[in-house]
């Protein structure tokens, strides 16, 4: 896919600029292929926060937007790659080669398979850019699986939208049903590693399955943004361990296992009343699920069986999720809302099983958005509504 060196120098030229402006600008640049040149500016634009060890890498070609905003970023790759390695790997979706480039460094020999001829054409100009020998396949992925040799690793990564553009939460939804597949993955591999979008119903996923041995909620910045099944033909004597994968913006995490065994049996106790800290947990344990379990590896009690928020007299400083010290605690009576609110003019707002939205509540207690005092509304145990104000510990 060869551009040319007029629209290769207009896209370093103007490679910050607005492509929608660009993009309207086509005739006062005759020798540039503008359509190309707004696509490679965009890419490059995603990629600096998305990518930042592609953007640095000179010469590298991106897709259409679409494939841009649906790919992995390098965070969760690094995250990925470091959960396998062996001498073979085969990424059957392969789409820019994200995950398989960073999961490659990890294998003597991978293969990328990909049914889009243009998605395998920037992988072979981008791949040994890269310093990567990956070999590349233009074909089906369940056709390669069919007739491949037995690999270390097979990764995929299901299309996850019905035929209507709706959102799936099943993995019988996506493409392809890895359900369907799954006695022919574990034939083929000795690890297999499914890539889900973080609107599937984990538990589902975990009753569908029946080799998961291990299963990764990952985040990133307090959005979930995928789960990942690990498949072994081996079962495993015990309850599937889930690993809640929280990754923070200088590249810290949070990590936090449990198991869905361990979280029916778990006590979780509740709250008289909002003690001196509040916690929230991250995106990753609310995916998961870990509401209960968290009481039982943290000195901290849940304020309602349904708030997802916690509080103690201690404070827990490697708590996975939100630490805040409380200030104040209020009802919703008129006089003692004003003397809660007295002096706030703005604030950060939360809420937690509370009736109302949070733009709701904001018009109501007229306060702006933003400073330091951060407002979670919600519900205590005996049922009652109120307003904590706090400040980050």
């Amino acid at each position: 896919m060869p551009i040319s060196a007029a629209t290769l120098h207009f896209i370093e030229e103007h490679v910050r600029d607005d492509v929608r402006t660009l993009a309207l600008q086509a005739a006062k640049y005759p020798q540039v292929d503008m359509a190309e040149a707004v696509v490679q500016i965009a890419g490059r634009q995603i990629a600096e926060v998305k990518l930042p060890s592609w953007y640095r890498k000179e010469g590298l070609l991106y897709p259409k937007h679409l494939s841009m905003e649906q790919c992995s970023s390098e965070a969760t790759a690094v995250y990925k790659a470091e959960l396998v390695g062996g001498e073979t790997l085969a990424d059957l979706t392969g789409g820019l080669g994200i995950d398989c480039s960073f999961m490659a460094r990890k294998f003597k020999k991978a293969d990328y398979v990909e049914r889009q001829t243009e998605l395998c054409e920037l992988a072979e100009h981008n791949f040994p850019l890269l310093g990567l020998d990956i070999g590349v396949h233009n074909e089906d992925g369940v056709e390669y699986l069919k007739r491949m040799e037995p690999v270390d690793c097979l990764f995929l990564d299901p299309a996850r939208r019905d035929g209507h553009g709706g959102k799936t939460v099943a993995i019988s939804d996506c493409e392809p049903d890895v359900s369907a597949l799954e006695d022919l993955l574990v034939e083929k591999a000795k690890t297999v590693m499914v890539k889900l979008s973080p609107m599937l119903d984990l538990s589902l996923a975990l009753k569908t399955l029946k080799y998961v041995c291990e299963a990764h909620v990952v985040s990133v910045n307090n959005e979930c943004k995928e789960l990942l099944l690990i498949l072994q033909k081996t079962p495993i004597s015990s309850g599937v361990p889930i690993h809640c994968i929280h990754i923070l913006p200088l590249g810290e995490r949070q990590s936090f296992v449990f198991s869905q065994e361990q979280e029916r049996s778990s006590d979780c106790p509740l709250a008289t009343q909002v003690e001196d800290y509040l916690y929230e947990p991250n995106a990753s344990i609310l995916k998961a699920g870990a509401y209960r379990s968290l009481t039982q590896s943290y000195e901290v009690k849940k304020l309602h069986a349904s708030s997802h928020l916690y509080t103690s007299s201690q404070f827990m400083e490697d708590f996975p999720g939100r630490r805040f010290r409380v200030e104040a605690v209020s009802g919703f009576g008129k006089k003692e809302l004003k003397s809660f609110l007295q002096g706030m003019d703005k604030a950060n707002i939360t809420i937690r099983n509370f009736p109302l939205s949070v733009a709701e509540l904001r018009k109501r207690l007229k306060l702006k958005e933003g400073g330091e005092i951060y407002l979670f509304a919600t519900t205590l145990a005996d049922g009652s509504k109120v307003l904590v104000k706090t400040r980050k510990a």
